[in-house]
């Protein structure tokens, strides 16, 4: 899962970033309005945890950025000013939730955690597809009731495919979704191909009722085999 972390605060960000990566997520930051309208404009997020003040504009301004681009992220808007004005403009602008500083990072996690399964999985804790079962929170997956050990890549790259069912993912959306900033420093895509090969087999040798489908110079689709 890929977090946008928008937060202009350097303590308060680097706090945030190491307490996310520690939950196995893939984190990037913006900390003004610029870098960060660029972000979301440019590339998509699973979420964003967005603080209202920023330097250069207003979170609330991203957030109706966000609705004219027919942005489809999970938003929590993460602020020190806690008026009950600033909550129901936000919510209104289509923030799923608002959570107001300081606040622990165990409930961050959980309000993460639930804003994901709403978006991502129709509200449940497992996503399953045919006899593939993924657990998102714990990084698991079992094929026919048998657990299939990937790597944190494999499986990051099988979560993205199977939430993108039967749609065709570019090659470019697969890396920036699943190593995010790191891709600009790649030459090619062969470290994809080797992924995606790995999954491939275990796929296969488990006997899942999916498979990996490779359109030639495109990208990549998940069907039912």
């Amino acid at each position: 899962m890929k977090i946008l972390v928008i937060e202009d605060e350097p303590q308060m960000l680097d706090t945030l970033v190491r307490s996310l990566e520690q939950e196995k997520y893939l984190v990037e930051t913006a900390s003004e309005y610029e870098s960060a309208l660029e972000k979301v404009s440019l590339y998509t997020y699973d979420c964003i945890l967005l603080d209202i003040n920023l330097p250069g504009g207003s979170g609330l301004t991203l957030l109706e950025e966000l609705k004219k681009q027919q942005k489809t992220e999970g938003v929590i808007i993460v602020s020190a000013r806690n008026s009950v004005d600033d909550k129901i403009q936000g919510l209104e602008l289509g923030a799923d939730d608002y959570l107001p500083k300081p606040f622990h990072m165990a409930e961050l996690h959980a309000r993460v955690k639930s804003v994901l399964r709403r978006r991502k999985f129709d509200g449940q804790h497992l996503h399953q597809l045919q006899n593939l079962q993924i657990d998102p929170d714990k990084h698991q997956v079992w094929v026919g009731g048998q657990e299939l050990v990937l790597n944190r890549k494999e499986f990051d790259i099988l979560l993205y495919l199977t939430t993108n069912k039967d749609r065709l993912v570019s090659k470019t959306a697969l890396a920036e979704h699943v190593w995010g900033d790191y891709i600009d420093q790649a030459d090619n895509y062969e470290f994809i191909y080797s992924q995606i090969k790995n999954l491939r087999k275990k796929l296969k040798d488990h006997g899942a009722e999916v498979e990996i489908q490779a359109i030639y110079g495109i990208g990549y689709k998940l069907v039912t085999a």
